[in-house]
């Protein structure tokens, strides 16, 4: 898929588009840091290298990705989500990661939202999963936070992650959970909410 062909997701606080070369730094810094620890990193320079040419070779392969996450009004890059699903992933993940001085104020919930939205919509997906690292306890809230489920009997990565199933289109339509995302997003956009506690993006 070239890149000018990548859709663009809007949401009220967000846009989503194809990763460009100018947003490297950012990856490299977040990759490289100690944020990356329950994706595989810290990565060296040549490794994270690797991976951002597969994040955009990813879309040419399969024609879905991830998504860069910027702030609608200032266009500040703040993190990733979409579709993942490299060789040998048992099944296509929906996946985020935000960087580390974003935190805290829902953008990969909102983020993530809107993606599965696009791939359920758009592309005709009837579920997705996302692998975990059993101690990334903000990113299990998150898949809970979405509505996904601890799935105990599918297969994982290498067997040092769990598995969260997604609900499915149907189960997500005209339902508490739907209705539940899209309220906390709008507390999020209010500038007059500020949530106390750990991050929970």
């Amino acid at each position: 898929m070239p890149h000018n062909s990548i859709p663009v997701i809007e949401t009220k606080r967000l846009v989503l588009r194809g990763p460009e070369a100018g947003d490297y730094p950012d990856f490299r810094a977040t990759f490289s840091s100690y944020r990356s620890r329950f994706m595989g990193g810290p990565l060296t320079p040549y490794e994270t290298w690797m991976l951002y040419a597969a994040e955009i070779g990813h879309w040419q392969i399969r024609g879905y990705g991830m998504w860069m996450i910027h702030d609608r009004t200032t266009d500040k890059p703040l993190g990733m989500a979409g579709g993942w699903k490299p060789a040998q992933w048992p099944e296509a993940e929906i996946a985020w990661i935000i960087w580390p001085e974003t935190a805290g104020h829902g953008y990969a919930l909102e983020a993530t939202h809107a993606a599965r939205g696009y791939l359920y919509g758009r592309l005709g997906w009837e579920g997705a999963v996302s692998y975990l690292d059993p101690k990334n306890l903000d990113s299990i809230r998150l898949a809970e936070r979405l509505g996904a489920k601890k799935d105990t009997g599918a297969q994982t990565v290498d067997g040092n992650d769990i598995c969260y199933r997604h609900p499915s289109p149907a189960q997500l339509k005209n339902t508490q959970i739907s209705d539940g995302i899209e309220l906390e997003i709008a507390h999020y956009a209010d500038p007059k909410f500020r949530p106390e506690g750990y991050a929970l993006d």
